[in-house]
């Protein structure tokens, strides 16, 4: 028998376990919790994570309080595993990063910083941890995720990570009421990290 844990059942009914795990460079991954709020209204304020996000677009506390529950939930009703991207010294939240299974053996990787928390690494980070982890630990073949040809801080961390860019999606997600296009990235168990 192995020791490699079982792969990912959808059909158990058992809510999906977010854990904590350490992404080196100071830089932990954890579940979101309701004093992660700041964080959310830090990027509600930003132009383009609520766009991209279910992060609200104009912060009350009702709302952020609103948006870490939503982060619970999606554990809970097994969509996937939604981490506070968090400073491994202080504990604070400084983004989210997300890993989303879906069929035939893909999952996709989603992630924002928060402006403040911005060029220290911190998406690489992330992005290194949880694709080894849906990789290694919970045995996904395939990792995608999507950028904006214009955000080069994303997919340099993407490539920085170990994901490939397989090309252009034209017309790809409707982002603020218009089809934007996106570069399309992907990572396998083979791929070098």
């Amino acid at each position: 028998m192995s020791d490699r844990p079982r792969r990912h059942d959808a059909t158990i009914e058992d809510p999906l376990t977010v854990p904590e795990l350490s992404a080196g460079d100071g830089v932990l991954l954890r579940p979101w919790r309701l004093d992660d709020v700041a964080v959310v209204e830090e990027a509600s304020g930003d132009p383009y994570i609520p766009l991209i996000s279910t992060v609200p677009s104009s912060y009350s506390d009702t709302e952020g309080a609103a948006f870490v529950r939503r982060q619970w939930s999606r554990a809970v009703e097994r969509v996937g595993y939604s981490f506070a991207i968090a400073d491994a010294g202080d504990d604070r939240a400084l983004g989210q990063i997300g890993l989303w299974p879906g069929p035939h053996g893909r999952a996709s990787v989603g992630y924002w910083v928060a402006g403040s928390a911005r060029g220290r690494g911190v998406a690489c980070a992330a992005l290194r941890t949880i694709s080894s982890w849906g990789l290694e630990r919970l045995g996904i073949p395939r990792l995608e995720l999507h950028v904006e040809p214009w955000n080069a801080a994303s997919w340099k961390a993407a490539e920085r990570a170990g994901f490939l860019r397989e090309g252009l999606l034209r017309g790809w997600q409707e982002i603020g009421g218009e089809r934007r296009d996106m570069y399309v990235y992907s990572r396998l168990l083979t791929d070098p990290a």
